[in-house]
């Protein structure tokens, strides 16, 4: 399955060979990312990347509930091990995509 995970935009600039590439914060674990199919995308924008390419800009909304769905399917496991085994991982991850409200009546 191929999937594409939300990330908050950190950084833009143009590397060395003119391509566009930025940090992308993906729940605390910062990756450097080509951003040269969404130039547009600035930094606190959530984008979607798959491949190491960011594919489209999402808003906060969009990016939390996706992030929350692929938490639930069990799929940022990857993710939450890189953040764990980082150097100077602590109680903050950084920037992330926000959190869903809860609707009313609902038990977690």
């Amino acid at each position: 399955m191929c999937l594409g995970v939300p990330g908050k935009v950190l950084t833009v600039e143009e590397n060395a060979q003119g391509m566009i590439m930025g940090t992308v914060s993906f729940a605390g674990v910062n990756k450097e990312i080509c951003l040269a199919y969404v130039p547009e995308a600035k930094p606190g924008e959530y984008v979607i990347v798959h491949a190491g390419f960011a594919i489209s800009i999402i808003d906060e909304q969009e990016a939390g509930e996706t992030f929350e769905i692929l938490r639930r399917m069990g799929e940022l496991a990857d993710l939450e091990e890189a953040r764990e085994g980082a150097p100077g991982a602590g109680p903050d991850p950084g920037p992330a995509p926000p959190r869903l409200r809860e609707a009313p009546g609902r038990d977690r």
